[in-house]
């Protein structure tokens, strides 16, 4: 069972391996929705996510011999990296059966600990299966990623150190996968402060637990499909659900788009990098339908590739208007170019991109067209610069944004 002793003990076993993460007070976001929002940095682990806590908990309650044997796990990455780090702290070998289309940096960190990697299949769920087929015929000890009650206990030392740092805090906002941190979270959390409120959110291309929850049983999902791989699950833990039951006040889902806004702001305002799944509980604070309350988002993990990081950070832009493309017909004689050139530049508009097509009409007042992608401040920024060229005598025409 998750007990009180059990959390302890987990709380006191963790310091040996985790990075102190103290909360960070979010002016940003307290301006934003009207809450004192306090932000719990896991992305700042050593190995980038909270799961080396529930990891490490769960090996050192392993006997001498289930060690012996070599660990094995599935993950999407972030538990990966936490079993394979725990694993070299304790000197076990260690086995990730990885989906693979996993991250490449979370491949090359689990290596980096001495971890052997294994990908395969589309999903966590199907790593999963492979991975306890391989534990079955090698004779490895099964490390679950969420579905297991110690895991989830050294998880919840998260709302340990949340309550330490911050008595009176109100709510918790927590991301779920499978479940494990937020059945870890939720019960300690509950049993700190029985009136405390946690809010567990998923993305809405991967609720699984929102789903069950509603359904009064774990419900598999037919299919995921979000850009929060570390918390695209089909199928939430059994042992854990009668947690998530009876300590969860409710949950959340987030589209992929919001995650993808909320990334620009936690760059630009916090200087922090923070993966998608990471992203949830930042992004549901604008669910929330309270005022002046004292809420903690955890920021689950930053483990986020770079090609990943380049297109969300493109999408972003392009989502608020501070990138757009605009096509305008010019006619077919000199100097016309530097005449649209010159109105863009007396409203500050940046152009980054031209493409310049002589060939659209036989009809040489209208020949040419001229695609512009450039920069804006913001959607305001990008109508005045619209209305300039429309004053100049042009018909501008808003496209498809492709850098």
């Amino acid at each position: 069972m998750l007990t009180l002793n059990k959390f302890e003990e987990a709380s006191e076993k963790v310091k040996e391996v985790t990075l102190e993460t103290k909360l960070i007070y979010s002016e940003f976001l307290s301006e934003q929705t009207g809450n004192k929002v306090y932000l719990k940095p896991e992305n700042m682990q050593l190995t980038g996510a909270y799961k080396v806590r529930g990891a490490y908990y769960k090996i050192s309650t392993l006997t001498e011999e289930e060690r012996s044997k070599g660990l094995i796990t599935a993950s999407a990455g972030n538990h990966a990296q936490g079993v394979a780090y725990a694993a070299k702290r304790y000197g076990c070998k260690a086995v990730i059966v990885m989906p693979t289309g996993t991250p490449l940096i979370k491949i090359n960190r689990t290596k980096s600990y001495g971890a052997e990697v294994i990908l395969h299949g589309d999903v966590y769920d199907e790593a999963c299966a492979h991975a306890l087929e391989l534990a079955e015929k090698e004779g490895y000890t099964f490390i679950h990623p969420f579905d297991d009650l110690a895991v989830a206990t050294g998880q919840g030392s998260i709302a340990m150190e949340i309550f330490k740092e911050l008595p009176l805090v109100e709510y918790i906002l927590v991301p779920i996968g499978g479940g494990g941190l937020a059945a870890g979270v939720a019960t300690l959390a509950k049993l700190l402060n029985p009136k405390i409120k946690v809010i567990g959110v998923e993305p809405a291309g991967a609720n699984c637990m929102q789903a069950s929850v509603a359904g009064g049983k774990v419900v598999t999902l037919p299919t995921v499909n979000t850009i929060a791989d570390g918390t695209a699950v089909k199928t939430p833990g059994s042992l854990i659900f009668p947690y998530i039951q009876e300590n969860l006040d409710d949950i959340v889902t987030v589209e992929d788009d919001e995650l993808i806004g909320t990334f620009l702001d936690m760059v630009e305002n916090h200087k922090m990098v923070v993966e998608n799944s990471g992203l949830l509980t930042v992004a549901a604070l604008k669910h929330l339908d309270i005022q002046n309350k004292r809420v903690v988002s955890i920021l689950s993990g930053g483990n986020m590739d770079i090609i990943t990081m380049s297109s969300v950070v493109q999408q972003g832009l392009i989502f608020r208007d501070r990138i757009f493309t605009v096509s305008v017909l010019l006619p077919d004689k000199p100097g016309q170019l530097s005449i649209v050139a010159d109105v863009i530049a007396k409203e500050q508009g940046n152009v980054i991109k031209l493409e310049h097509n002589q060939f659209v009409s036989t009809n040489r007042n209208d020949a040419v067209e001229l695609r512009i992608t450039m920069e804006s401040f913001g959607t305001d920024h990008k109508n005045a610069i619209l209305k300039r060229l429309e004053k100049a005598g042009y018909k501008p025409r808003v496209v498809r944004t492709s850098l």
